[in-house]
């Protein structure tokens, strides 16, 4: 503990800051989690919640003096704890997913993993689409194609949203052929086969901007992406409801058949 105190003199005040708030937050978002396994209670996880919601914008106001990607990292730990919560989800909802994620992007919006589930969380569970590509478009101002290595991932999770959330085609197809753009620059296998399927995509939304067959595509994507099992039987039931065909082995591999008919 001592040599602790001493290293934080030695790096300064604003060090010092940064490390209690850190301490502070971590203390509280313990405490909340630890509350979470206690009480069960309706009004107990609302309680919860609001005080989680101001942590969260306590850390979005509060300076970082260049520790912001340990900043992000330390709050999608308890984002994963907060998602992971079926119980209290189920009862509370998805909501605070987006004030998560509000802190991570403006951290860190170089951090890939991330958004996976913030699709998922914001669009699929929260029911807030809008939110969830505003939150990417913000990321995407910090990318670039090899900035960092494969970042058109990050167009595709945008185009899903807006083809399967909020039904916008046009939007959609440009961020598909972007995808595809951005995964042209790299020639690896992986890369090139994301270029081939988003550019194919775009195709068919450009010929028809209801297409069964995009829409499918889309959802392979989810679940291909899928971060829990609710969003892996979304996708399933979702591709079948579209009338495309799942086959799935006993080893666990998918097979999917889309659509005769666009």
């Amino acid at each position: 503990m001592r040599q602790l105190v001493t290293l934080l003199q030695k790096l300064g005040t604003p060090t010092v800051a940064v490390f209690c708030l850190f301490v502070a937050g971590a203390l509280q978002l313990q405490q909340l989690n630890e509350l979470r396994g206690q009480s069960t209670g309706l009004a107990s996880l609302k309680d919860q919640l609001e005080q989680e919601k101001l942590v969260l914008e306590l850390i979005q106001k509060a300076p970082t003096f260049g520790f912001n990607n340990l900043v992000a990292d330390w709050v999608f730990l308890n984002f994963l704890q907060y998602f992971g919560d079926e119980p209290a989800r189920a009862r509370t909802g998805y909501r605070l997913s987006s004030d998560y994620f509000e802190v991570i992007v403006d951290r860190d919006p170089k951090f890939l993993n991330i958004y996976p589930f913030l699709s998922t969380s914001i669009s699929m569970f929260a029911a807030m689409p809008e939110q969830s590509v505003a939150l990417i478009q913000k990321g995407l101002k910090s990318l670039a194609p090899q900035v960092p290595a494969k970042s058109y991932y990050v167009w595709r999770y945008k185009g899903i949203d807006e083809l399967l959330f909020l039904g916008d085609s046009k939007a959609a197809r440009y961020s598909f052929e972007t995808a595809a753009s951005w995964a042209n620059v790299y020639s690896d296998p992986e890369s090139q086969n994301v270029a081939a399927i988003s550019q194919r995509t775009a195709q068919f939304l450009a010929g028809n901007p209801a297409s069964k067959a995009a829409q499918v595509s889309a959802w392979m994507m989810v679940l291909g992406n899928a971060v829990d099992n609710r969003t892996r039987h979304l996708a399933i039931n979702r591709i079948k409801s579209l009338g495309g065909k799942v086959f799935i082995s006993p080893q666990g591999q998918v097979r999917i058949v889309a659509p005769k008919q666009d």
